[in-house]
Formats: structure tokens, C-alpha cells, sequence
């Protein structure tokens, strides 16, 4: 994985800090991932979908770390990590997630940043995601386009999520 810029966003006195994932930190996002899910998305998916989506707060150790094979980010807040955010290679972006104590505090607006400025200078001309209800607001207002609505079934439920993506043009930076 290569290296990324760190960034602060102020919030009073308290600062988060982006910075790249690395292998230790699996646990730390999957707990992050939990809480978003169970608590972040409440207003949007039914208590059903949302323990289907997120059953435990550990991550899998059985699987992979898919996160080891794409750029991602973590943003700490002090010593505790309070999102992240991923990109695979083909301009997927794959993971955003942020405590929901962290909403409206620039945690995601900083690692989306971050991940925007690797796009750039990867040269990738397109992003995409599969977004959420509630991710879907937050790529709206920085000028992503829903492609299309889904009913997407996952895990024994069914979700509505949304097909976006972003057009990049050569040595633009967009920030949100």
C-alpha cells in the first residue's frame, strides 16, 4: 500500500488524524464497521438487516484482509480509531465508515479527501460505490450521480442501496 498525506480536521480543540491502514488496525475497523451499521444506519434499515449486515464487532480472522489489498485510510481520533475508508485499485470504493459519534465532525469528509487525492494520483478517470442510504447523502453532496437504485440481497435480507460514481477529470481535486 502506498503512503498517504496526513490530514487534520479541527473540530474545537480535537483534531482527527488520517493516516494509512496497516494489519493491526482489522480489529479497530471492525468495530468501527459494527457500531456504523448497528447504530449509524438505524434510521434506514430494519434491526433485522442491520444484525445480518454486522453480527459481531470481531472481524472474521477466518477470511482475508481484503483491506490489506486496496488503499485505505483510518482516522483517529486521539488513540481511538473512529473510521476509515477504502479503494481498490479499479477505482471501487469499497469501505466508508464512521462511528456514528463522529457524524458531522469532518472524519469522513477527511479520508474521503484523502482517498480522492490517491484517485488523482493513481489517474483513475472514474469512481464507483455501493452506497448505503446514508452514505448516499454524503456522495451526493460532493457530486456523486446514482446510476441506479438496487434491492440488493445479502446475508438472508434485503437491502436498498444505490450504484453512484464520479467522473475524475485530469488534475482536478474536488473537495467536499
Amino acid at each position: 500500500m502506498g503512503s498517504a498525506a496526513v490530514q487534520d480536521a479541527r473540530e474545537g480543540d480535537l483534531s482527527v488524524t488520517i493516516r494509512p491502514y496497516r494489519p493491526e488496525d482489522r480489529a479497530a475497523c471492525a468495530r468501527v464497521f459494527f457500531h456504523a451499521v448497528r447504530e449509524g444506519a438505524a434510521e434506514f434499515y430494519n434491526e433485522a438487516q442491520r444484525n445480518a449486515w454486522a453480527p459481531t464487532p470481531e472481524p472474521d480472522y477466518e477470511d482475508p484482509d481484503k483491506l490489506m489489498d486496496q488503499w485505505c485510510w483510518v482516522a483517529e481520533r486521539g488513540p481511538q480509531t473512529v473510521g476509515f475508508m477504502s479503494l481498490d485499485h479499479t477505482g471501487y470504493l469499497d469501505m466508508a465508515f464512521v462511528l456514528p459519534s463522529e457524524m458531522g465532525k469532518g472524519t469522513a469528509r477527511a479520508l474521503y479527501d484523502t482517498l480522492l487525492a490517491k484517485a488523482h494520483a493513481k489517474q483513475l478517470p472514474r469512481l464507483t460505490v455501493i452506497a448505503s442510504h446514508l452514505a448516499r447523502r454524503f456522495f451526493l453532496a460532493r457530486g456523486w450521480a446514482v446510476d441506479r437504485p438496487e434491492d440488493l440481497a445479502a446475508d438472508g435480507e434485503i437491502y436498498e442501496v444505490f450504484h453512484m460514481s464520479i467522473a475524475l477529470e485530469p488534475g482536478e481535486h474536488q473537495n467536499g
